[in-house]
């Protein structure tokens, strides 16, 4: 046969072909959780585990019922786990008690039904399905989801004690003398903390949030598997560091570029939001240029709500937050079109 007789057949896109597939990711992500849920459960004990089973199996079953019809392929690719792993994770360890188990199972619902089925299912939610879930039970038993548990240690039960995050909100209100930071405030307030406890995990905190260690290895493996990429990580921390180097002093009476980017870089829930959640492929902008963007954004938001809002934390309103101008990033940064001119009236694209 000549090369005039050969056919070429150019079939509708996308066509590049790639070997993950949605189940592979899902479980490639929740296996990257694992060690830092599994280090939560071993820190908090029981009450953890059973916070973990009931947003997990709660989401599995909720998924189930929206989609009966094909319930075991929607299960078997691992969106509905993922998600209640996340809201977990996500969850302060005293809601093992037996007066809030009804908190774990609102949160899957509220992200299951709501975010994810109510928009059209897998791919289709405007906004990251756990964060949504984790933030709705949060002002809806605001009480409940600031009761914190200190770790268990030598073979103790733990009690109850605020996070560092916490003690920071509350200490800057009655800042007194010979304060320069983060970490001798939190020693004035009687909660010593070292950049080791909070690097490794061994503070009060949600399930999964508190081991830095393991979340940045789990997103080591991520980044290997090019499940993620370091656009929206990098710019959301950078610009956060950035904005906490300059004016994170301020609060203790300190000069500018002078603020403590390590307390906040290792504190609350950053490290498990930026790596894990701001980077949600169906929730974050198509482009390189707008993924920055996206994370530049969240770190802004994040500083600003930590050191000028009423809460200490603020990753996931942040993150939330930006979600929702993802439409327009996507509408204001659109990558040319093949073939097709500029408004200029320049040549096409060849």
């Amino acid at each position: 046969m000549s090369s005039m007789d050969t056919k070429i057949i150019v079939t509708g896109s996308p066509q590049i072909h790639s070997r993950q597939s949605t189940k592979k990711i899902m479980w490639l992500v929740s296996a990257a959780l694992a060690p830092s849920a599994i280090w939560g459960v071993y820190l908090f004990g029981l009450p953890a585990l059973w916070v973990m089973m009931l947003s997990i199996g709660s989401a599995v079953i909720i998924e189930g019922l929206l989609n009966k019809n094909h319930a075991f392929e929607t299960l078997k690719d691992g969106s509905a786990f993922l998600t209640g792993l996340l809201i977990g994770m996500n969850l302060p360890p005293a809601l093992g008690s037996i007066h809030y188990f009804y908190i774990p199972i609102a949160a899957s619902f509220f992200a299951i039904f709501v975010v994810k089925w109510t928009f059209g299912g897998l791919g289709t939610n405007w906004m990251n399905p756990a964060l949504a879930g984790r933030v709705f039970v949060f002002f809806s038993w605001t009480g409940a989801m600031n009761h914190w548990t200190l770790p268990s240690r030598a073979g103790l039960d733990a009690i109850s004690g605020p996070t560092p995050l916490g003690s920071l909100k509350t200490g800057l209100m009655s800042i007194g003398d010979n304060i320069t930071g983060p970490i001798s405030l939190l020693a004035s307030e009687g909660v010593p903390v070292s950049y080791k406890e909070l690097f490794l995990g061994q503070i009060p905190g949600c399930i999964g949030e508190v081991s830095a260690l393991l979340l940045l290895l789990g997103a080591i493996f991520l980044l290997i598997k090019k499940i993620i990429t370091l656009d929206i990580p990098l710019s959301y921390l950078l610009s956060f560091s950035l904005l906490i180097w300059i004016f994170g002093g301020k609060p203790f009476g300190t000069a500018l570029f002078t603020g403590d980017v390590l307390f906040h870089l290792l504190s609350g829930g950053l490290i498990l939001g930026v790596f894990f959640m701001a980077t949600d492929l169906v929730t974050t902008p198509l482009t390189t240029k707008g993924r920055i963007i996206f994370g530049i954004g969240c770190g802004v938001l994040t500083f600003l709500i930590r050191f000028y809002g009423s809460f200490p934390e603020g990753v996931s309103l942040s993150i939330i937050f930006m979600n929702i101008f993802v439409p327009l990033i996507d509408y204001l940064i659109k990558p040319k079109r093949f073939g097709i001119k500029n408004n200029l009236g320049g040549k096409a694209n060849a």
